[in-house]
């Protein structure tokens, strides 16, 4: 078939790499989001899927807004059969999604009807899911709920943060897409509807949302660590400044600390919760680099009755 694919970050490359290396779909162009501030110097980058469209020779288009005229009028020329898409970031119009024969297929990183929204993969090691997947399916103009063609599946680990579970989800849901795309041009993929029961919703995650209550249990605390790991990054406060929380463990036979009293070994920190303890092991302290919670302890000379949590950030 002839595709159009739509995405911008790094997670989205893994999915283009397969469809330009399947040898049965041609990728006419890419569609992703404007070249973006980064850095120091914040000088405008191009998005991880442009970067890689344009060392493959791929045409890359960069519309404001997915509704633009010039944009629709180059889509239509293309005339692509379907448009496969990983993480665009903007919300594609009836006007745009009529364009293509097939329509466009997304892939999702949950197990749909699971966690649909902005941060599937954060929500659900928040919440302690055991399994999750990724899915593809065809973009309604509703929130992730169009019909589905195919899943996979993938175990969530005991230490996986965010980043590393997308990371195995996005080379996962790349053979995934590719399959899909295969499926519909042969017409042997039909969608099916998503069930009604089981929907959860997954939006963005805020900074507010990755700030730590010392007074839930320890589980809760390492799932909200981890979840919110390596963005937007889950933090606490001390002595009124923000410390960033990159790495803890429950500790269950620790018990008897307040929630967020620190008690400092000699290579151990470790912080109350409102179950038992968790240890601090990567920590970075405001306009710091990332460093072993324990150096930070021996740095900050932590007093003893210092908590976690108990003031705001100045």
């Amino acid at each position: 078939m002839r595709l159009v694919f739509a995405g911008t970050p790094e997670v989205a490359v893994p999915a283009l790499d397969a469809l330009i290396a399947s040898g049965r779909h041609e990728v006419a162009a890419v569609v992703t989001r404007p070249d973006a501030p980064a850095g120091r110097g914040r000088r405008l980058v191009a998005s991880p899927v442009a970067q890689r469209a344009e060392e493959a020779g791929i045409e890359v288009l960069k519309p404001h807004r997915p509704r633009d005229e010039d944009f629709l009028a180059r889509l239509r020329e293309i005339a692509p059969d379907c448009c496969p898409v990983v993480a665009y970031g903007a919300l594609l119009p009836r006007v745009a999604l009529d364009v293509p024969l097939h329509g466009w297929v997304n892939l999702h990183f949950s197990l749909l009807p699971a966690w649909r929204g902005a941060a599937p993969v954060q929500h659900s090691i928040m919440a302690g899911d055991e399994i999750t997947g990724a899915s593809t399916f065809l973009i309604e103009e509703g929130l992730d709920s169009g019909p589905v063609y195919g899943t996979v599946t993938e175990v969530i680990r005991a230490t996986d943060t965010s980043g590393d579970l997308l990371t195995r989800l996005a080379f996962a849901g790349a053979g995934l897409l590719a399959a899909t795309m295969d499926g519909i041009e042969d017409g042997t993929l039909k969608a099916v509807p998503q069930p009604a029961d089981g929907i959860t919703l997954a939006p963005k995650i805020t900074v507010d949302d990755a700030r730590i209550d010392w007074a839930a249990p320890a589980l809760r605390i390492d799932r909200v660590v981890r979840g919110c790991t390596p963005a937007p990054g889950a933090w606490t406060t001390f002595r009124g400044e923000r410390l960033k929380l990159i790495h803890v463990a429950p500790v269950p036979e620790r018990t008897g600390l307040a929630p967020g009293a620190l008690e400092v070994g000699k290579n151990t920190v470790h912080a109350g919760t409102g179950s038992y303890a968790v240890e601090l092991l990567w920590v970075q302290a405001q306009g710091k680099k990332p460093m072993r919670a324990a150096d930070w302890a021996r740095g900050v000379r932590i007093s003893s009755g210092e908590s976690l949590g108990t003031e705001d950030t100045v």
